[in-house]
């Protein structure tokens, strides 16, 4: 039986409103979060299903999570894995198109699995895919929609909807991308200068409320123009990116790396006074000593460094006071042995 006009007029005046809400949050915000808990907020509100969730895909593991559920089993539903081709919303996300399963008992793609670990009765399904050019980014269900309101304009407005989602998830991808483009170093893949100010001062702040020490390694490598100036700049590039490769493998996890400029490196060591990060001042300067560089191009280089090192709060108090301490230090070394280490307030290691 057809909808009288006057319903649905109602509806269309529902997603119209729908559609400019989603469409504000969209261009309102860069924080995916909350974009796309509108989507999903507006989607339950339109088509009131029992339980509503979106799908993420995991490329690395060809597995789907739940990224955000909503309704009676949604708690239970936070630590399940689907495999990408398992059940409905995993076959939808294998062949990238949507689903309608009136009855899911006689869908032999449907999960019993899910119900089980949920408590949960599924009668009915709605699953649509999230694409962006030829891929599946994630997949939004619908549980126990009222299938009798479920008609042509509304899949079509679903599938806007769906649209809606997979533009903010890519948006928030370049975004992220973009980001990290910012804040790295092209020829290390190190962080660069102006991340370090930034990292920096985040740490003086987190060391002075919680009272933690941090410290700072300033490298400068030595006669690094003499490698430029005999084989070419492409060979320098090369031997700069292997030995910030070489600096970050000698780090633990929560340390940071940033390529200073030139052929100088800066490490920051957090929660690390001066006794523990000479240890690693020493590690890195042996390691060098061991190591040749650009063999792949048969030229096995030895390099050495010029090391300084600064310790919050006891050297300095801020993020461009303890690089200060930390640049001069190096120089001491420089101006004297070279491939050594120059600590603040102890002078060069003898």
């Amino acid at each position: 039986m057809p909808e009288a006009p006057g319903t649905q007029l109602t509806r269309q005046s529902q997603e119209l409103n729908i559609f400019h809400d989603v469409a504000k949050a969209l261009t309102s915000s860069l924080d995916l979060d909350s974009i796309l808990q509108t989507i999903m907020e507006k989607m339950a509100e339109y088509f009131r299903p029992d339980t509503w969730s979106l799908l993420m895909v995991d490329e690395q593991k060809d597995e789907l999570y739940f990224a955000i559920a909503v309704g009676d089993a949604a708690e239970a539903l936070k630590n399940v894995r689907l495999k990408v081709g398992e059940g409905i919303a995993g076959w939808v996300a294998k062949h990238g198109e949507q689903v309608i399963s009136n009855d899911v008992e006689n869908d032999a793609r449907f999960a019993k699995r899910i119900d089980e670990a949920t408590q949960w009765e599924t009668r009915s399904i709605i699953c649509v895919p999230l694409r962006s050019r030829l891929r599946v980014l994630g997949v939004i269900q619908l549980v126990n929609v009222d299938m009798g309101q479920f008609n042509e304009p509304e899949v079509f407005f679903l599938q806007a909807l769906c649209d809606y989602a997979a533009i903010a998830i890519e948006n928030a991808r370049w975004v992220e991308k973009i980001q990290e483009l910012t804040i790295t170093d092209d020829c290390t893949g190190l962080y660069n200068a102006r991340h370090l100010y930034k990292t920096l001062e985040t740490e003086v702040y987190r060391s002075s409320r919680f009272a933690y020490e941090f410290s700072v390694l300033f490298i400068d490598l030595d006669h690094f123009k003499q490698v430029n100036d005999t084989h070419g700049h492409l060979i320098g590039s090369k031997l700069l990116a292997e030995i910030g490769y070489l600096v970050k493998a000698q780090l633990r996890l929560i340390d940071f790396a940033f390529r200073y400029g030139g052929d100088e490196f800066v490490v920051l060591l957090p929660q690390t006074g001066k006794d523990q990060a000479l240890v690693v001042a020493k590690r890195l300067r042996d390691a060098l000593r061991v190591s040749s560089f650009c063999r792949d191009e048969n030229l096995n280089l030895n390099v050495r460094a010029s090391i300084g090192l600064a310790t919050y709060p006891h050297d300095a108090r801020d993020a461009h006071e303890i690089i200060r301490q930390a640049d001069e230090m190096m120089y001491v070394v420089k101006n004297t042995t070279r491939d050594n280490i120059g600590i603040a307030q102890r002078g060069v290691m003898k």
